[in-house]
């Protein structure tokens, strides 16, 4: 059978726009990372159940592939499917880095299970399927290489760009999502306006980057050092940071 990359993916800039019950919306360039993927297949194993290969830092029940199986199992072909295959995945991209690995795996599997089980779901379908499983998902289903992202990552269009040459680090430090969120609320709560919202959107992501440090493209950044200060520990010019963290990210301006 063959392999899917999952890919992965940074922020190229991270706004905040308005609140939505308990979840923040966000205005965000998503791009995806060519150079840093995971490799996904399905595999002949007779274990009789829905079963995921590989080396994961959380329980079955918590990983976003098995939450996204429960999602699809009662479409036709799916359960019987999993009678006899398991799912392999060779993890690449660091877990809890920013980098949205699980999301991406999650996408992925929708991807695969769709050919595979012939469910002939539209990417539109499978969106709707994907945001209940994470903010960062639809993105992965849709497969651009690059597109804003809002709402509370169920708004994905696609931005038209060259493919950006990206390279990634991940400090070994586990950031917390909440923890971020609850000090930017108290600390640094602010939201972008409309107006920089579209011009935002309408920029390159070199341009953001052009104009924009570490600090200006993040709203979480200040946040996420104020939890983990040994962040800061990573700042380099030209390096900025993608997510909640922990992972930083260049983007290589070729020729």
């Amino acid at each position: 059978m063959k392999i899917f990359k999952s890919y992965a993916k940074v922020n190229i800039f991270l706004k905040i726009a308005d609140k939505r019950d308990d979840y923040h919306e966000l205005v965000s360039r998503f791009v995806r990372v060519h150079n840093l993927f995971d490799c996904m297949s399905f595999v002949k194993t007779n274990k009789k159940a829905m079963d995921i290969i590989g080396d994961f830092g959380c329980k079955l029940e918590s990983n976003t592939v098995y939450k996204a199986y429960i999602l699809l199992k009662n479409y036709k072909n799916v359960e019987e499917f999993f009678k006899t295959y398991s799912v392999k995945i060779e993890k690449n991209i660091p877990e809890f880095a920013g980098l949205g690995g699980g999301s991406s795996n999650a996408a992925t599997f929708l991807i695969m299970v769709n050919e595979y089980c012939n469910l002939n779901l539209s990417k539109d379908e499978l969106c709707k399927i994907a945001v209940k499983i994470g903010a960062d998902v639809p993105f992965f289903v849709y497969e651009y290489d690059s597109a804003n992202v809002r709402g509370i990552g169920e708004i994905v269009e696609k931005f038209n760009e060259e493919v950006l040459d990206i390279d990634t680090i991940t400090p070994k430090i586990q950031c917390n999502t909440g923890e971020i969120f609850k000090v930017f609320r108290e600390k640094f709560y602010k939201q972008i306006s409309k107006e920089e919202e579209n011009r935002l959107l309408a920029l390159s992501s070199k341009d953001i980057l052009k104009e924009f440090n570490i600090y200006q493209a993040n709203d979480l950044y200040e946040a996420a050092i104020t939890t983990e200060a040994k962040l800061q520990e990573y700042e380099k010019e030209n390096w900025y940071f993608s997510g909640s963290g922990s992972s930083f990210f260049k983007v290589n301006n070729g020729n």
